[in-house]
């Protein structure tokens, strides 16, 4: 990995942050706040959150066995993969280089921040070499974008290709484990202290069923979370969001049994697609969704829409033509989605 400081933008690692309301008194306890303008009225909710989520943080730390220093928490992970662009990337002139197909966030925020994104395409079986991502690299290659599992296609990703990865590329490598809740792989987030150029993504939005609260986490070493809290805005997680966030943390033994029920339901989702004359093939899936190859993706996608069910259609996306995404629902859901398919004509 490079020198940290010539990683991250120059007027970045000179920028004097935000400081916040309440910075300037810590380690003494006030009950007067009059420093905010604030409104008085409508407690709590009156007040500003805690602009570094500390209570949350410190409640998610030992669920995710890290150390506070190693989380920022975002409005969504969109919010982390905006910031990872706008903190190390310069404009016109820096590159990031992704798999393909992936999440399409990291290309819509690349045309943002207008940073050159460069795509090295999967094989047939949606996997990816290092060799072959590290050759599409150059000196001004600043992050390389991994999802794993992958979204569209579900699978994992090679871990000794990911490793290989992590040892050779000098830029920072963003491994995004939105769904490594429902794969028996384990995750990366062991392997903070082995590289320093590793940053790993979750979500609340997927296991943790809570998408509306728009909550996603990053964990990298300390000195990239502080770059990351640097410049991110001030109070960007809300204080209803922090709530119910603690909420669901102490309800994380539920979580997992949801997990279980979900993966049990892919299984049975699947077995049900296998006998369907619709279906010419279904990929193999370590989330919460598989990818399928359906005779006419959008004739199929058309005809639920007009039954009321909704499915992705990922026809036009690369390497999955005629491919539909299909998320596992209640039993009762996905019966519904599997009666609709066999009367299919």
């Amino acid at each position: 990995m490079k020198e940290f400081k010539d990683l991250v933008r120059k007027n970045i690692w000179n920028l004097k942050p935000y400081s916040y309301a309440r910075d300037e008194y810590k380690g003494v306890e006030a009950s007067v706040f009059l420093d905010a303008n604030e409104n008085p009225y409508n407690g709590p909710h009156n007040r500003y959150p805690d602009p570094m989520q500390r209570d949350l943080k410190a409640t998610l730390a030992p669920i995710k066995k890290v150390n506070i220093e190693n989380i920022f928490l975002g409005n969504g992970s969109d919010e982390a993969i905006d910031l990872v662009y706008r903190a190390f990337c310069e404009p016109k002139e820096d590159n990031v280089v992704a798999i393909d197909p992936t999440y399409g966030m990291y290309l819509v925020c690349a045309e943002v921040n207008d940073v050159e994104y460069r795509k090295v395409l999967l094989d047939a079986n949606y996997q990816f070499k290092a060799d072959e991502l590290l050759a599409a690299t150059d000196e001004h290659t600043k992050l390389i974008f991994l999802c794993s599992p992958n979204n569209p296609t579900g699978n994992n990703l090679s871990r000794a290709e990911i490793e290989k990865v992590l040892n050779q590329f000098q830029g920072l490598v963003i491994l995004d484990e939105a769904y490594n809740d429902f794969s028996d792989e384990p995750s990366f987030l062991s392997q903070l202290d082995k590289y320093p150029n590793l940053v790993v993504f979750q979500t609340f939005s997927k296991a943790w069923g809570c998408a509306a609260i728009r909550l996603g986490m990053a964990f990298a070493s300390p000195e990239i979370i502080a770059i990351l809290s640097k410049i991110k805005y001030p109070y960007n997680i809300n204080q209803l969001t922090q709530k119910q966030a603690i909420e669901m943390l102490h309800k994380h033994y539920e979580v997992e049994r949801w997990v279980k029920t979900l993966i049990s339901e892919r299984a049975y989702l699947i077995e049900a697609f296998s006998k369907l004359s619709c279906v010419k093939k279904i990929y193999p899936t370590d989330a919460n969704f598989f990818l399928t190859k359906v005779t006419d993706a959008r004739a199929i996608y058309t005809y639920l829409v007009q039954l009321g069910i909704i499915v992705r259609n990922r026809h036009t996306v690369t390497l999955c033509q005629d491919c539909l995404r299909i998320t596992v629902g209640t039993r009762n859901e996905n019966d519904k989605l599997i009666e609709a398919l066999q009367q299919y004509k």
